[in-house]
């Protein structure tokens, strides 16, 4: 008998439980729902460290680092021995060791890895997180155990890595892989699953943006991509449900020295692990 498997490009669903209480907070007052909204999209899930990552979380060399611009902690990870040095950032939900297989093979072209948990994620502490959590974590991490050659982002983390090339940090060169784009399209997809109606969105934009005194759109991928000369390949599945291919295409046309890899059928998990994938990325920073 043939094993099933999960379809790569299946999207994860919200619980229906979720959605029902969303649509009864709604019935009550606006303010609620969007309150409680907010919670849940600032809310990461933390899965349980998988199998296939235990290697490179048994060998690595972790810490706790204070990130004092958030007055938060988030725990690191050093993996392998070199002078080079390679930060990757997971996505959202993610962990230090999601990059596990671009790690080992980045440790076989000579590189030191340095990865994180996210506040809320992994082994950090917290439960809520934002993306401004994500880039001080990644700004605050440069100066402790930088500099950097390469910065290598997945998703969530995609876009945290360009809004910090955008605020001063340095490498070489950069890979997005799955990247977000627009942040109003995200809250609006965010709504549109929870089956709210679209001004929902509109008032969770501005909740946000009065509990955090900042504008949404500035962290826009394809804003930030606009200011980065160093090199950056992005990679996006044109199957991906979670992250449309149209996001990746976007943040490519907006940048000055950029390259466009499009997979098909990996979906937004299975792309990081994907032998096309690992082989283009280190072609292009070298290390093939």
């Amino acid at each position: 008998m043939t094993k099933k498997t999960k379809n790569p490009t299946q999207s994860i669903k919200i619980p229906y439980l979720i959605i029902l209480s969303c649509k009864i907070c709604a019935l009550f007052s606006k303010k609620l729902v969007t309150k409680f909204a907010a919670k849940l999209f600032e809310t990461p899930i933390k899965h349980k460290i998988p199998k296939r990552e235990l290697e490179m979380d048994l060998k690595s060399n972790q810490k706790s680092l204070f990130v004092p611009s958030i007055e938060k902690t988030v725990i690191t990870y050093e993996y392998g021995q070199s002078a080079k040095k390679a930060l990757l950032v997971h996505g959202w939900s993610g962990r230090g060791t999601q990059l596990f297989k671009i790690a080992d093979e980045l440790v076989k072209k000579g590189y030191l890895i340095v990865s994180f948990d996210a506040p809320a994620h992994g082994k950090s502490n917290g439960s809520t997180a934002t993306m401004a959590d994500f880039i001080a974590a990644i700004l605050e991490i440069e100066k402790q155990y930088g500099p950097f050659e390469i910065i290598i982002g997945h998703s969530l983390g995609g876009m945290s890595v360009l809004n910090a090339l955008k605020m001063g940090f340095k490498a070489n060169k950069a890979v997005v892989i799955g990247s977000g784009d627009i942040v109003q399209d995200i809250v609006d997809e965010f709504i549109a699953k929870l089956e709210l109606k679209p001004e929902i969105s509109l008032r969770l934009r501005n909740h946000f943006e009065n509990k955090y005194n900042l504008v949404m759109a500035d962290y826009s991928a394809y804003k930030a991509a606009k200011t980065i000369d160093i090199p950056v390949l992005v990679i996006h599945d044109q199957d991906d449900p979670e992250v449309s291919v149209k996001a990746g295409i976007h943040i490519h046309e907006n940048l000055s020295n950029g390259t466009l890899f499009l997979t098909e059928g990996l979906g937004h998990r299975k792309i990081l692990g994907a032998q096309n994938v690992i082989k283009k990325t280190m072609e292009f920073i070298g290390a093939s």
